[in-house]
């Protein structure tokens, strides 16, 4: 038998994604694909030979929400690691920006090439040779993400791991990391309002999905929520017998602090995540947090907390005089706030005594489904107020972005990666599958984005308005208009898989990973 490789991973890992049509319409079931779900999930999980019980083990922090559970999930390792310097902590988080071994963290490092192709193929085989099925319907080898939280699993139990942050897929009550029977401590998130539109659930069916990781005799937290949100949430505990339910309010220090993350929008995220670790640590390593105020390691773990793609600031390393600033913001809300981050001083607006003159360019897209209009008229309306607020009211806002870019996913120009992990990974699993062929065809998602600005802004010069089929165009295009002596702040947000092909595209993995 040949030798096993890290691409030989990768490529049997990618026989198992899902087309488009089969994503949308997991994302449309709250990812419930089947009433079969999480017994098929137990099933796999038996041939891979574990029983539930020991995934206990893990001494899990199981977060859902529709906005800010990965956030909130970086918080809370962050804060384990730096409250318990000899424990491994283990996190595992979807999706990924560059390579799927960032799903696999243990102590903030991804899984090596080596630890991955090993524990790959150690799922690989046994599922391969142990394929008795109770269910007759059950696939015989399961799915992307499915396949994915297996190995997670299977890795933190081998390494044998002090703690692990588990943050869920789609959902919550069917979703494929719920088969931990006792979870040490579970935590929600906001529950944004603009996902009811997207998923065509009312905000109540989608707090009944995502209260479904409440378990018996678990501690339970969430942030403030709508209030048919929070209804549901509280029966949800209830029902479930979880150890109530408490609603954290925000962290007043947290103002103080620059956290690790940026964006107002982040105080809210570090909160929830010190409840969670509060809750873990008090349980697990027998701390005492009354009326002690915020302990200096949680400080030190919320202000050292790093997450990629998320209101992130990187100087390019090979371009002399650019910034690029990425956020995978892809609802109205995350919108909002990125532009609440980016139209702001020391940002994306520079400061008065900064003499270079500069240029902003904007990159943008969103998925099939979701309302290019209406996120591009929400970013508009975010950009007046905050221009407002820092008392720079432009007559006409159309003038803060001096081009706007609108591209797909594919990353390279050829509509292929040309080398390295991106080449197996991304393009297969995020671009030739989970893109709608009609989309890329003809570009019509960009056209729509295109026409839409146009309408947003009349006065906005039609050519540098700009509708490209790859991020490497992209990149292309600004580095053929930057200016000798001239600062040029590039936003690039809409979508996480955007933000992952340009770090790959721009050079930038190095910098921003």
């Amino acid at each position: 038998m040949s030798t096993r490789t890290y691409r030989d991973a990768i490529e049997h890992l990618n026989s198992l994604q899902s087309n488009a049509a089969t994503l949308d319409a997991v994302r449309a079931s709250g990812g419930r694909s089947s009433e079969f779900a999480i017994p098929e999930m137990l099933e796999y999980l038996e041939r891979i030979g574990y029983a539930p019980e020991q995934l206990n083990a893990l001494n899990v922090i199981h977060i859902t929400g529709t906005k800010g559970k990965g956030s909130t999930g970086a918080f809370a390792d962050s804060i384990l690691r730096h409250a318990m310097p000899r424990w491994k902590v283990g996190l595992y988080t979807s999706p990924h920006l560059v390579a799927v071994r960032e799903r696999i963290r243990i102590n903030g490092i991804p899984l090596s090439e080596e630890l991955f192709t090993k524990y790959f193929f150690e799922i690989w085989d046994r599922l391969v040779q142990n394929n008795k099925r109770l269910v007759p319907t059950t696939p015989p080898m399961p799915g992307y993400f499915r396949f994915i939280t297996l190995m997670a699993f299977h890795v933190f139990l081998e390494e044998r791991v002090d703690a692990t942050v588990l943050e869920v897929g789609v959902g919550g009550t069917y979703d494929s990391t719920n088969i931990v029977p006792r979870p040490v401590v579970t935590g929600i998130t906001a529950l944004g309002i603009d996902h009811v539109n997207v998923l065509g659930k009312t905000i109540t069916e989608i707090a009944w999905q995502k209260g479904g990781i409440f378990k018996t005799g678990v501690p339970a937290f969430t942030v403030n929520q709508p209030e048919d949100a929070m209804k549901m949430l509280q029966s949800r505990a209830k029902e479930l017998k979880a150890t109530g339910l408490t609603v954290v309010p925000e962290e007043p220090t947290l103002s103080e602090l620059k956290l690790g993350l940026a964006g107002a929008h982040q105080i809210q995220n570090a909160s929830l995540a010190i409840s969670l670790a509060k809750s873990f640590l008090a349980k697990q390593a027998g701390y005492s947090f009354e009326d002690c105020g915020l302990p200096q390691f949680f400080i030190s773990g919320l202000v050292e907390t790093k997450w990629p793609g998320r209101c992130q600031t990187i100087a390019d390393p090979s371009r002399s005089n650019v910034s690029w600033y990425l956020d995978g913001a892809h609802t109205i809300e995350s919108l909002q706030c990125c532009i609440q981050w980016f139209v702001s001083p020391e940002v994306g607006i520079p400061l008065a005594s900064e003499s270079k003159s500069t240029s902003r360019f904007l990159v943008f897209n969103c998925t099939s489904g979701r309302s290019g209009e209406t996120f591009l008229a929400a970013i508009s309306e975010s950009i007046r107020a905050q221009l407002a607020a820092n008392d720079l009211v432009m007559k006409d806002t159309s003038t803060f972005f001096d081009h706007v870019i609108f591209c797909t996913n594919v990353t390279y120009a050829d509509g292929h990666f040309k080398g390295g992990e991106l080449f197996i990974i991304l393009l297969s699993y995020l671009t030739t599958k989970a893109i709608h062929q009609s989309d890329l065809e003809g570009l019509k998602t960009q056209q729509s984005l295109a026409s839409s600005w146009s309408s947003l802004y009349p006065t906005f010069p039609l050519k540098n308005i700009h509708v490209l089929p790859s991020i490497e165009h992209a990149v292309k295009l600004i580095e053929s208009k930057l200016e000798l002596g001239s600062e040029t702040k590039v936003l690039v947000t809409g979508s996480l898989h955007l933000v992952g092909g340009l770090i790959e595209v721009a050079g930038l993995s190095e910098a921003a990973l």
